[in-house]
């Protein structure tokens, strides 16, 4: 039932990305976003009462629905009303700042349904107050989104005669160029959503499979990996004024890949503690360096579609590794199984990491004409 439910809810939400994209970029993001927090909070709510399981499935699927509303347009709407200069930061406070309410929301959550508990309420009745609380919350969101407007860029100049006809070809070819930029970007994002799939999912069984991790201390080292990410995420700004975007996209994702191995090898709790933490802070970090790359390079016009686009890539790359992930475990057991899967992932996000620089990366030759332009 659990399997269900989440799998409708992630296949939900993944059909729904790319639609949600092209209405973000032909109607108010701001109303979108809006109305995904007050839908969200009310299906939670129906969600935390609810014990038929056609009527829990119904739910799950519209859970689906109104959380790839913020997945796909937030990013879009920070962007479409803040400066350039100042998207990466606020990217990286946004994730930050995302990450940092789910680790006290999950641990949150665990505490007030023990603490409940231990007042003597009903363990069903517990979770019912908590999931109703966390519904109440998602929906408090709809009222700062109210207050929110939209910065629409400016309309376009009207064109001098002897301008207007060659406008369409210029506009078909920035399209072009667009789409272009938007399906590479969309196979590295698969790619990474194939490594991903098979190794972040099972993470929680990789350490009590092969260590006998206790429950709670699964969720202690899993909140700690979100704070690790936390630091890291606010310490991107600075390491891409240094060494540009895209070579800061690659060197964390480089630096994440001694740690993704080791932690498949080792037969030392500690040691797997430590690289999963590293790892995870540093392939997290270059999250929204992508996305102020993504954003800065298409269209105004074309961002919700990218983000939407990008998203799916993710979401197909996890939703279809599960039963590989599943079948090299069985065959090959706790350590074996494992240590074939992180090593399988580190080849993906090599192979993404050097299509990324490959792909993207500014030509000497570029970045003089830009210095000459800046002199």
């Amino acid at each position: 039932m659990n399997g269900k439910l989440i799998s409708l809810q992630s296949l939900a939400t993944a059909v729904c990305f790319i639609p949600i994209g092209f209405m973000g970029d032909r109607f108010s993001r701001q109303k979108l976003l809006a109305a995904g927090a007050a839908f969200s909070g009310i299906v939670f709510a129906g969600r935390s009462f609810l014990e038929a399981e056609g009527g829990l499935l119904a739910l799950a699927v519209l859970s689906g629905l109104f959380a790839s509303i913020f997945q796909v347009l937030a990013i879009p709407f920070l962007a479409e009303n803040t400066s350039k200069a100042m998207r990466l930061k606020l990217f990286s406070f946004y994730s930050a700042l995302t990450l940092a309410a789910q680790v006290l929301g999950s641990m949150g959550g665990g505490v007030l349904a023990d603490g409940l508990q231990g007042l003597g309420l009903h363990r069903t009745a517990s979770l019912q107050a908590v999931l109703l609380l966390g519904s109440i919350a998602t929906l408090a969101a709809f009222i700062p989104l109210l207050f929110l407007r939209d910065s629409k860029p400016a309309s376009q100049p009207v064109q001098p005669p002897a301008e207007a006809e060659a406008a369409p070809a210029a506009v078909r070819s920035a399209g072009c160029s667009d789409y272009l930029f938007i399906a590479k970007f969309v196979a590295i994002q698969l790619l990474i959503g194939f490594g991903s799939g098979l190794v972040v999912p099972y993470l929680n069984l990789y350490f009590t499979n092969r260590f006998s991790v206790s429950l709670s201390g699964m969720s202690l080292l899993l909140s700690l990996g979100q704070l690790m990410t936390i630091a890291s995420m606010l310490m991107g700004p600075r390491l891409v004024a240094k060494v540009g975007n895209i070579k800061a996209i690659v060197i964390f994702q480089v630096l994440s890949l001694p740690f993704l191995l080791l932690t498949g090898f080792t037969h030392l709790l500690l040691v797997a503690s430590i690289s999963f933490l590293f790892r995870q802070a540093l392939m997290n970090s270059a999250n929204p360096i992508q996305s102020a790359v993504l954003i800065d390079r298409v269209s105004d016009n074309k961002r919700g579609i990218a983000n939407s686009c990008m998203q799916t890539a993710f979401m197909l790359g996890w939703a279809t590794m599960g039963p590989v992930q599943s079948w090299l475990i069985d065959k090959y057991g706790y350590y074996w199984g494992y240590a074939v899967t992180f090593s399988i992932t580190g080849l993906l996000y090599v192979t993404a990491s050097m299509l990324f620089w490959l792909l993207f990366r500014e030509r000497r030759a570029q970045a003089i004409a830009a210095g000459a332009v800046r002199g």
